[in-house]
């Protein structure tokens, strides 16, 4: 989601926050508690990441967990609350919303697919879902699965469309399907000529779950399970709302006024949860345990997949940061050390942050949850984006 998208969505809540009275998903953050045996005991820049972790709670972020694997080991640590109004602490073991990391699960089940025969990279869209829908979206009608992973298909994004945040809004608690969600993107003009461009569309991975499903007769979530979760035993790890949120979900924050010194809690404003572009709650363990298992043990995918999934990738026109991937960002593009860019995704919801990478040049990796959102230009924002690429500073060093 842009600034400028998520301006909208904010001024739409304000409206509707000022009365609302409703039971909470997660009404209190339990507590967690957890010891992890890939830790690497006495790390020797323990005191550096949990320093920078420190540093951001103390300049108002609420709480975050970080992972890194790095030339030294694994290190895991937490800061903040996970639980503002209950005073409960970040653990390591807390699970939080991951947003658009979600998409990085479902490109690499996509291409899991892939190699069982299901369908075919360059295999049109049209082939798998219904008419009405081919006929009601631009550029469907000529989009590839390719077009989808790599964000080149042109199609308009969900979360450009008022009306999508006004039904969410009025009804949170309700569990959308991809078959009604995609209404919202009927008969709305395409971003450009399929395949001319690149454009980051949540849309993408919306009608890409629905060709899983239309192309298996699954539902894409089961799938999810059955060939990703389930076999690396991200216990967890929940795909809302296939799956119910355990008790040790954070609580989601923004400073919704953009007052400086005041935030709300947002846990409860799903924008479409569980389908494919979003809804994966986890923890750093477990995101660490996928993110090796598609990259260093590439135990998930073939080192074929991985070199379309990664090798393939598209100029993004408004972040020269990051390329789209198949499935995957290329992202860090812009640090002083050319070789220091790395495969994975982030994730920004209004109410939480993510990251999950890889940097195959130095073999390294971090991943970062955190119940902020980064989406809205909040006097936060600034400080979220330090964080991250002071983690990755430090790694480098």
């Amino acid at each position: 989601m842009s600034i400028m998208k998520n301006t909208i969505f904010l001024f739409i809540i304000l409206l509707f926050t000022a009365g609302a009275c409703k039971k909470s998903v997660i009404e209190k953050t339990a507590d967690c508690d957890k010891t992890y045996d890939f830790v690497t005991p006495n790390h020797p820049k323990a005191e550096a990441y949990q320093a920078i972790l420190d540093k951001y709670v103390a300049l108002g972020l609420p709480g975050v967990s970080l992972l890194v694997q790095d030339s030294d080991g694994v290190w895991m640590g937490s800061a903040g609350k996970a639980d503002l109004e209950n005073n409960v602490p970040m653990r390591k073991c807390t699970i939080s919303k991951v947003a658009s990391v979600t998409k990085f699960f479902m490109g690499t089940l996509t291409f899991k697919l892939i190699e069982e025969g299901v369908f075919s990279l360059d295999d049109k869209i049209s082939k798998y879902l219904p008419k009405e829908i081919i006929d009601h979206v631009q550029n469907a009608d000529k989009a590839t699965i390719r077009n989808l992973l790599n964000h080149t298909s042109g199609i308009y994004d969900i979360v450009d469309d008022p009306t999508f945040y006004l039904n969410v809004l009025n009804n949170p608690s309700r569990e959308w399907t991809g078959e009604e969600l995609v209404h919202f993107i009927y008969d709305r003009d395409a971003n450009f000529e399929m395949g001319t461009s690149a454009s980051y569309s949540n849309s993408n991975y919306l009608l890409l779950s629905l060709v899983m499903e239309h192309a298996t007769g699954k539902e894409h979530g089961q799938l999810l399970h059955e060939k990703i979760l389930d076999p690396l035993h991200l216990e967890n790890t929940v795909y809302h709302t296939f799956d119910r949120l355990p008790p040790n979900v954070a609580q989601g924050y923004y400073d919704l006024y953009n007052s400086g010194n005041t935030i709300q809690n947002l846990t409860d404003y799903f924008t479409g949860n569980g389908n494919g572009y979003n809804g994966i709650y986890s923890c750093t363990a477990d995101l660490y345990t996928f993110l090796k298992a598609v990259f260093i043990d590439k135990t998930v995918i073939s080192q074929e997949s991985i070199d379309q999934m990664t090798g393939n990738v598209t100029p993004d026109p408004v972040n020269d940061e990051r390329w789209f991937g198949l499935g995957c960002f290329r992202d860090f593009q812009t640090r002083e050390d050319s070789t220091q860019y790395a495969f994975g995704h982030r994730g920004k919801d209004l109410a939480y942050s993510a990251d999950l990478f890889y940097f195959p040049n130095q073999n390294v990796s971090f991943t970062y949850v955190m119940n902020y959102g980064a989406n809205g230009d909040s006097y936060l924002r600034p400080t979220l984006l330090q964080f991250r690429n002071e983690v990755v500073d430090e790694m480098m060093k």
